[in-house]
């Protein structure tokens, strides 16, 4: 499939050639920012069938306490190493209304809901679980890549009864030195506990991606965006 980029001071999107009948959402990592994510689309190899918009939102840019107070683009702030220490939830629920602005911006340009996935790598992937399961209406899937959940302590008030059957799909590397995977499996069993379809992958990486996970991506991706 081929993909015309564009880019603006909010995202990159990547529209396919033809029509679009899905929509990705994809919530770069701490630091980085719309493009990182970019070239991973032509490696997912999707079928012209599904011809999914890719959008790459880019995070604020605000200072991150645990690196020092530098100013970067951050979907909230991070206070020290143990990241559910004590969490931002002023800023972890902001970006996830943004995210939920981006579903919607997609639903107006024709895109249904059970047509678009929530992704997210990271600190994107703990703002699309925290949005992902909250949403009234429920989407095609959620996609969290090296995450966990966060404010897990509100899930259980919170949930969005009709989005327990949305899959979600988190993959984890088993030498994670950013995001231990112990947090992973703890968020796994939190959302299931509550009645989620979550699934837990993990692989023999760090904080990153690895090609058996891409290809592991690829073909979820075609299950839950099959062609209309």
């Amino acid at each position: 499939m081929r993909y015309e980029t564009r880019q603006a001071p909010e995202a990159v999107v990547m529209n396919p050639a033809v029509p679009a009948t899905a929509s990705v959402i994809w919530l770069h990592g701490l630091g980085a920012d719309g493009s990182d994510f970019v070239p991973l689309v032509p490696e997912l190899g999707l079928p012209d069938a599904v011809a999914p918009r890719f959008v790459f939102p880019n995070a604020p840019i605000r200072p991150v306490t645990v690196n020092n107070g530098m100013a970067m683009r951050a979907w909230y702030d991070i206070y020290g190493r143990g990241i559910r220490d004590r969490e931002d939830a002023v800023g972890i629920r902001a970006s996830a209304n943004l995210a939920l602005t981006l579903i919607e911006q997609e639903c107006a340009a024709g895109i249904s809901p059970r047509r678009i996935v929530l992704a997210g790598f990271s600190q994107g992937g703990a703002i699309a679980l925290h949005a992902g399961v909250r949403r009234v209406q429920p989407l095609a899937g959620i996609l969290a890549l090296s995450t966990y959940l966060p404010l897990a302590a509100t899930l259980a008030a919170e949930a969005a009864p009709a989005s327990r059957p949305v899959p979600i799909l988190m993959c984890h590397g088993l030498y994670d030195d950013v995001v231990p995977l112990q947090l992973a499996r703890q968020s796994l069993m939190a959302l299931q506990g509550q009645g989620f379809a979550a699934q837990l992958q993990e692989y023999p990486m760090q904080h990153s991606l690895c090609a058996p996970e891409i290809l592991a991506i690829r073909q979820w991706l075609v299950q839950v965006l099959p062609p209309p």
